[in-house]
């Protein structure tokens, strides 16, 4: 966990695990129905070239950022990896997640992983058999990160059904995403029977609706969510501009979260100029470089050390949680 953190016990964590949303800008630039493996792997290593200095730790995955960048991540930064794979299955019922082929948290943590990252997506409105089937893929990755002694960051997105307006299979915050969704799908995880160590959670409230001044509504919503998270919780960008994602932080960090893992918030905008090279390296250099400085800062100032989460006590003594809502017990490290 303390690899995953800054010193101080905040989450700075950039996303280069991405796979549609950079696959697939690169395969229709180049006209093909495959994005070259050499580009999307080059791409991912200049982020994590340029971005790791601000970052506590960096999200890598295993088909392009791990082979051709592992060796341009500093050995002091956090390495979490991706379990999950980008393509899930579409059924009547919902969707369904699965792990990478020939991939496991077994291998994650024998190449040194700090945490293993899994993303399901989620409906409560599902059927019972996708719910049923997503619990079981959750449950079952919990157990293998307990019997490897390794974190489990989980990621929750909610997703528009086959009948739902604007129907998309893409990595982007829902179009007319309902708040009872999100806080219902936290819920639904939130029971030890997970092993989940960390929440990587979305906004509850559409990024477009969060304002960039507290708001009694919205702030609510924050906070239930934060309460039902029951542990250390960092939030996750879905795409979310630059200032939409600043004003969602905001709104967490008086909710309690610890950070943030987020990739397109930070990178998108650089990403943008492709295949432009320079272009992307120095726009990754200034603004996305000023844009972490300001998270951080804002992070700094506002967020809560994971260690300091309510769930180990009043004083986080021992780092053992006091109502025992997740697996990991925490030697006192500090």
């Amino acid at each position: 966990m303390r690899r995953m953190a800054d010193e101080g016990g905040l989450f700075k964590m950039t996303a280069v695990d991405q796979r549609p949303p950079i696959k697939g800008p690169i395969a229709k630039h180049h006209g093909l129905a495959e994005a070259p493996w050499a580009e999307v792997a080059d791409f991912k290593t200049l982020l994590i070239e340029t971005l790791q200095g601000q970052s506590s730790a960096m999200l890598l995955d295993p088909h392009f950022a791990i082979p051709r960048g592992i060796g341009k991540l500093s050995p002091m930064k956090g390495l979490i990896v991706t379990l999950e794979d980008s393509i899930f299955a579409e059924t009547p019922g919902g969707r369904l997640s699965s792990e990478i082929d020939d991939w496991s948290v077994e291998k994650i943590k024998r190449m040194g992983g700090d945490a293993v990252k899994v993303l399901a997506w989620y409906r409560p409105d599902a059927s019972d058999h996708v719910k049923d089937k997503q619990k079981d893929f959750t449950k079952r990755i919990g157990e293998v990160c307990a019997r490897y002694d390794i974190p489990f960051l989980f990621e929750l997105l909610v997703y528009p059904l086959a009948g739902d307006a604007h129907q998309t299979t893409d990595y982007v915050e829902m179009t007319g995403k309902r708040t009872d969704h999100v806080l219902q799908s936290v819920a639904d995880f939130a029971a030890p029977d997970y092993g989940i160590d960390v929440f990587k959670l979305e906004s509850p409230v559409a990024a477009r609706h969060v304002p960039d001044e507290e708001d009694a509504r919205v702030q609510a919503a924050f906070d239930e969510m934060g309460r039902l998270a029951g542990r250390p919780w960092v939030m996750l960008s879905a795409g979310a501009g630059k200032a939409e994602f600043r004003n969602i932080m905001a709104h967490a960090y008086r909710a309690g979260a610890s950070g943030y893992l987020a990739g397109r918030a930070i990178w998108l905008e650089a990403f943008s100029h492709y295949p432009d090279w320079p272009a992307m390296r120095a726009a990754l250099e200034g603004e996305a470089v000023a844009y972490m400085r300001d998270l951080n800062a804002l992070t700094d100032a506002a967020a809560l050390p994971w260690h300091r989460h309510p769930v180990f006590g009043a004083d986080g003594v021992g780092f053992v949680p006091a109502d025992q809502s997740f697996r990991h017990v925490y030697a006192d490290m500090r």
